[in-house]
């Protein structure tokens, strides 16, 4: 099998070109990507349902606006939560470690691939940066020192072998550079212009894209 390079950390902003309603104009952090597939949360997909009416003891901790988000057509009744936890080892990206991808259609819940691991604070793996995963399982309080920021992600978006890139080659998402604002942005309605403006490229004029193509 050819070797894929790992876009773990990095996000998928979709292109005006993507068709699939699930993903239009989305912005989805790739939280796992190798052979085995990719699997992310779709970071500007905020539902009307807070996380105090379905995790009560998170609601704290959790980011305005203070709601659960749809992370992805997938498994809509699990639940992920990423946090940013800032600290010495942020600069290096740690791989997820998993046991196999779930098919873009369905499949195991996402804790079955995303495992939390060692050398981070208790109830947390680092994923990429100071980007990482929050065991939802795990007392709050253990975490409530240390995380900045969290959100609770309903679902995930989940990409079989290959087809990601099959994806990328289409021409369906660009590729760049995660920020840890991202994950906790207030206003994410704007993510997908915000992140396509910050970008010294090209890409930037494509913010200026208007919502309904056939004004372009």
């Amino acid at each position: 099998m050819t070797e894929v390079s790992s876009l773990t950390g990095r996000l998928l902003v979709a292109t005006p070109a993507l068709a699939d309603p699930n993903f239009d104009r989305a912005v989805v952090l790739l939280l796992d990507h190798d052979e085995e597939g990719s699997l992310g949360v779709v970071l500007n997909r905020p539902t009307p349902v807070g996380v105090g009416d379905i995790l009560e003891a998170w609601a704290a901790l959790a980011g305005e606006p203070g709601v659960v988000f749809q992370g992805g057509p997938v498994s809509l009744d699990s639940a992920l939560g990423v946090a940013v936890v800032p600290g010495e080892s942020a600069a290096g990206g740690g791989r997820v470690s998993g046991t196999g991808s779930p098919p873009a259609g369905g499949g195991p819940a996402a804790r079955s691939r995303l495992r939390l691991g060692r050398g981070d604070p208790i109830g947390w793996r680092r994923v990429h940066g100071a980007i990482g995963l929050v065991d939802l399982e795990a007392p709050p309080e253990l975490l409530a020192p240390a995380v900045g920021s969290l959100r609770i992600f309903a679902g995930y978006a989940g990409w079989g072998p290959g087809q990601l890139e099959e994806e990328l080659v289409e021409g369906a998402w660009y590729v760049v550079e995660s920020e840890p604002g991202d994950v906790s942005s207030p206003d994410p309605e704007q993510l997908w212009r915000s992140v396509l403006r910050r970008q010294r490229s090209e890409l930037a004029m494509v913010a200026t894209y208007p919502d309904d193509a056939s004004l372009n």
